[in-house]
């Protein structure tokens, strides 16, 4: 009997280690920061929820991802059940592979490349993880036909350091600050009159779906691409952004000076020559009501806008938010 007793807790063992290894990264209280009412997943524990979902993405089916079971999905702000759109079509991630993550909010992101059947696309993921389970799923694709800013510039959408390197504590912003930097960067983007709402580094850059807007000469795309940040915005071309609206911020990775957020530009088509600050006159880059959908990523160092990374797609013109603001 005492034998039999044994081998039965011998299996029940067995049984209790094979399911703790079947769970999530999460599940780990190893992998989780401790507190007195409740466990946080920490960065190592939301990389691994990001990399389950990866790698059920590439194999179009999401049936053993853990899932709370009522999970938002959005792509391009449209809200679907997950398992469609993307989840039909993708073939591929690659080659750009940038993770981050906000510990204190469960909000992990990340900007990659999607193919999908001979084309290659621009994206950005942000997952939320709540209780063991992915509660929110956010996607922006800037597919070539969608692409806000013409074919997407793939040939140098590479790694970036500068988005990779974890700052020094002296080099680190605040929370709020960073908050406050990327609201101050919108306000000074919407309805642009060369007047400064944040603030840049000297030698700040920007990429949109992989094409460097800034500092770079060879862009045709607008005719102020040859300045830097600040110098772009002193000069007042962006006015024909009317509005920039439903504002997010529900990424701050303080550790690595990121913050990405979430918002729509709406131009009216109404604007037609406007004047410079430097007094030449132009006509507006946009003829007809259109609107776009943005993730866009600040790396934020010692309290400047060092580096942005857009990733953008045309959406009809006012569409309405899928996202709410908070």
């Amino acid at each position: 009997m005492h034998r039999i007793f044994s081998a039965g807790l011998a299996l029940l063992g067995i049984a209790i280690l094979g399911g703790m290894l079947a769970q999530p990264a999460c599940a780990n209280p190893s992998r989780r920061s401790s507190g007195a009412t409740s466990k946080v997943c920490d960065r190592e524990c939301l990389y691994g929820f990001l990399d389950q979902y990866l790698k059920a993405l590439l194999a179009n089916d999401p049936s053993h991802l853990p899932l709370a079971q009522t999970v938002q999905y959005t792509e391009d702000n449209v809200a679907m059940k997950l398992g469609d759109g993307m989840w039909n079509t993708a073939t591929g991630l690659g080659p750009y592979d940038l993770k981050f993550a906000d510990v204190k909010a469960g909000q992990v992101g990340y900007y990659g490349v999607l193919r999908e059947s001979g084309t290659s696309s621009p994206f950005a993921l942000r997952l939320k993880v709540r209780d063991g389970k992915i509660s929110e799923v956010e996607t922006v694709v800037a597919r070539p036909q969608s692409s806000a800013s013409g074919a997407p510039d793939l040939d140098h959408y590479v790694d970036k350091p500068v988005l990779r390197d974890i700052l020094p504590p002296d080099e680190r912003t605040p929370r709020d600050k960073m908050i406050a930097l990327a609201r101050g960067y919108f306000d000074t983007l919407q309805q642009n009159d060369g007047t400064l709402h944040t603030v840049f580094d000297d030698a700040c850059n920007r990429e949109e779906n992989g094409m460097r807007s800034t500092n770079n000469p060879a862009n045709k795309v607008f005719p102020v691409s040859d300045l830097g940040c600040a110098d772009q915005f002193r000069t007042g071309y962006f006015r024909y952004d009317d509005r920039l609206r439903d504002r997010r911020y529900p990424l701050v990775d303080e550790e690595r000076g990121l913050i990405l957020t979430g918002v729509f530009i709406d131009h009216s088509g109404k604007l037609r020559t406007y004047k410079l600050t430097d007094g030449r006159v132009l006509q507006s880059a946009f003829k007809s009501p259109s609107s776009l959908c943005i993730f866009e990523l600040f790396k934020i160092r010692s309290g400047k806008i060092l580096q942005i990374a857009v990733v953008m797609t045309r959406v009809p013109y006012n569409m309405p938010a899928v996202w709410p603001t908070k």
